[in-house]
């Protein structure tokens, strides 16, 4: 199966919030977990409205990644920052704000933040935005790949405004696979000196779930050579989009697969196991999901936990909103 095999589609989705307006909560659904112990999240709707985007090269937003920025970067233009993108090229790195997490989300006026040709890189297309803020320098790292065998870094101290560094991961570090990106980063949960960072890696044409870390956010990168998690029966054969869960005694990972679904590994705070859970999030088949729901970015609000998605069949997807009951 190719990347764009597991990725595309072709239905419209239905009607988006418009940007600058507020989620329908009344119209939330809610999807079972089937995994004892996890919360079950109810659908809320779509932060941006692809209509009315100043930037919309190719009309589909994946990859949100959502941060609490009040307090903590210089001038912010709300209190919490979206990063996401287009995939296809150009991509670009985007960015919205918004002083609640249900928003009204407004689209920045000077997206991309991070054009395909920028600093010393010039590609076909970035995308995949991951953002993590480092409290020791009150800096935000922007992870993102671009092309798809390359995870780069960026970092900002008011998160609109980047600096690039460098390339953190790439196929190079891996022999025989052929992708190195959807890059998320998390602090290690035992070591306080360590990160990790869980991306994709394509494997002789399946994707898997890899694992690196290091003691700094720009360089010093290692990759275990073996896949953390494969797909399993029931899976669809690829996997992407791997989200930590610190929650539930951590050594947990949240992950999209060719089902269509978003799924739970236990892999112990060690990564050192593979147990298969089960579905955390059976995506709908209406709009905007339409059997595809990816790129899970969570975030707790009022004690209540909060998930920005990738909604959707490639080529037309939008970045959604559910919430734990």
């Amino acid at each position: 199966m190719s990347r764009r095999s597991l990725l595309r589609g072709a239905v419209v989705l239905g009607a988006a919030t418009a940007t600058g307006g507020l989620l329908d909560l009344a119209g939330a659904s809610p999807a079972q977990a089937a995994v004892p112990g996890f919360p079950t999240f109810s659908y809320l709707g779509q932060p941006l409205d692809k209509s009315r985007l100043r930037y919309n090269p190719t009309n589909e937003l994946i990859f949100p990644s959502v941060r609490h920025v009040a307090g903590r970067v210089t001038n912010p233009l709300g209190r919490w920052y979206m990063y996401y993108a287009p995939h296809d090229a150009p991509g670009g790195i985007c960015l919205a704000y918004a002083d609640s997490v249900t928003g009204p989300w407004r689209e920045y006026d000077a997206n991309p933040i991070i054009p395909r040709t920028w600093a010393s890189f010039d590609v076909s297309h970035v995308s995949s935005p991951d953002a993590f803020w480092n409290p020791a320098d009150g800096r935000i790292y922007l992870f993102f790949h671009g092309e798809n065998h390359t995870t780069r870094v960026a970092s900002s101290a008011d998160g609109r405004s980047f600096t690039y560094h460098n390339r953190v991961v790439g196929t190079s570090m891996l022999p025989g696979v052929s992708e190195t990106s959807y890059a998320r980063v998390f602090p290690h949960p035992t070591r306080s000196d360590m990160y990790i960072m869980l991306f994709m890696g394509n494997h002789g044409g399946t994707r898997k779930i890899y694992i690196g870390w290091s003691s700094s956010l720009t360089s010093g990168w290692q990759v275990k050579p073996e896949p953390l998690i494969s797909p399993s029966a029931g899976e669809g054969g690829q996997l992407s989009g791997a989200h930590y869960w610190s929650r539930n005694g951590g050594g947990h990972v949240v992950y999209h697969s060719g089902s269509g679904n978003i799924h739970v590994a236990r892999v112990g705070t060690g990564f050192d196991r593979e147990d298969h859970l089960g579905v955390l999030y059976d995506a709908r088949s209406g709009a905007p999901d339409a059997g595809r729901a990816a790129a899970p970015s969570f975030v707790e609000v009022d004690g209540r936990l909060h998930m920005f998605y990738e909604a959707g069949q490639r080529g037309s997807t939008n970045i959604a909103l559910a919430r734990a009951s």
